[in-house]
């Protein structure tokens, strides 16, 4: 394994926190796993998105950037990491929620906080189609999330395809997750493994495994 610090980002429901399980166990890799149950103001920003925003957003921007220093005051190289969230895409969230004023004053610390975060050595960016991602937050059926918008997981996954279509910063695979389940099927987890694996010199590569399923 050629990569020390991996990231797996998509939006919410597309499977990163199980790609980073399967990645940390395949490669014996410590997790860096978002704990956003921790987050107090996390189940009335999904019924007052207006209301909660900047406190939510603040909130995972302070608690991801303390997960970051804590985890990485170790040595990075000592072993492979996995991590379920790209510090930078914070930013993603904050331009969907919070008004010009608040994003302004969240972009302040954003800025002083951003270039203190250890950068990956390969990103891999899942998506799938807005149903596929419904149906997976419901059959996972976290309680703060029962009352899910979906315009609002619409909004949010136009703007991650945004986002990753002008990314640089890093090596980036990106995964059309729609058909596959690398959970339970050994050749979508192969072929996964695989596209990874190749992802490792280093550019932009696209994995998409069942293309004629949408056709």
């Amino acid at each position: 394994m050629d990569y020390r610090y991996i990231v797996v980002e998509g939006p919410i429901g597309v499977g990163k926190t199980s790609l980073s399980n399967l990645l940390a166990e395949r490669f014996d890799a410590r997790r860096v796993l978002e704990r956003f149950e921790e987050n107090p103001f996390l189940s009335n920003f999904y019924t007052d998105r207006q209301k909660y925003a900047f406190q939510t957003q603040i909130f995972f921007l302070l608690s991801r950037f303390r997960q970051q220093q804590e985890f990485f005051q170790q040595d990075l190289f000592s072993s492979v990491t996995v991590s379920d969230y790209l510090f930078a895409k914070d930013r993603i969230f904050a331009c969907l929620t919070l008004d010009p004023h608040e994003l302004a004053l969240y972009d302040r610390v954003f800025e002083a906080l951003g270039p203190r975060v250890a950068k990956p050595d390969l990103v891999i960016y899942l998506q799938a189609r807005l149903d596929v991602l419904l149906h997976r937050i419901k059959k996972r059926a976290r309680d703060f999330e029962r009352k899910f918008d979906a315009a609002y997981l619409e909004e949010l996954s136009h703007a991650y395809n945004e986002f990753f279509a002008h990314y640089t910063d890093t090596p980036l695979l990106v995964v059309n997750t729609s058909d596959i389940d690398f959970l339970n099927s050994e050749a979508d987890r192969e072929g996964l493994l695989a596209a990874i694996q190749k992802a490792r010199q280093g550019g932009i590569h696209h994995y998409d495994p069942h293309p004629a399923r949408r056709a």
